[in-house]
């Protein structure tokens, strides 16, 4: 893989793979949907400038504090090239008793979140919480399973 595709996030199918129709994807990326899955994927509604939606919201409170984070990922599917699409958009708020916060990123980064536990021999461990790889690295799976390209876009579908 060159420096510029891994830069960019794009990866091809394994050679050797026929890619399926595009039905069979749209198929094969609507059925993540699952009680495993921290995702929900869904057709796209004209608005959205795309085929199918992958979301996915978390809500977090604690004393004091509220924060709301989604995860977008839109996909479109290029039936001609035999590529998928995709852009992903994340916007994070958060409101505590006298702040307020909102963020917004658009690309194919990722977050992680960590907490520390005490383990069962009675030292601090670190615990992952949060990471929005999950998400994308499950949707980018069955796209190349199917035969399909994985390009994620920064700026528009």
């Amino acid at each position: 893989m060159g420096f510029f595709k891994r830069l960019t996030g794009t990866r091809h199918p394994v050679s050797g793979v026929a890619p399926l129709a595009i039905a069979e994807v749209r198929d094969a990326l609507l059925s993540v949907n699952g009680p495993g899955v921290p995702c929900r994927v869904r057709l796209a509604d004209p608005a959205e400038k795309g085929d199918l939606v992958a979301e996915w919201r978390i809500l977090r409170r604690s004393p004091g504090q509220q924060v709301d984070q989604r995860l977008t990922i839109r996909m479109h599917m290029d039936p001609g090239c035999h590529e998928v699409r995709v852009l992903q958009e994340q916007r994070t708020s958060s409101r505590g008793k006298l702040s307020a916060s909102r963020a917004y990123g658009r690309g194919h980064g990722f977050s992680v979140e960590w907490t520390y536990e005490r383990g069962p021999d009675g030292r601090r461990r670190r615990v992952k919480t949060l990471d929005t790889r999950e998400m994308s690295n499950v949707l980018r799976r069955s796209v190349l399973d199917a035969g399909w390209s994985w390009r994620p876009r920064r700026f528009r579908l």
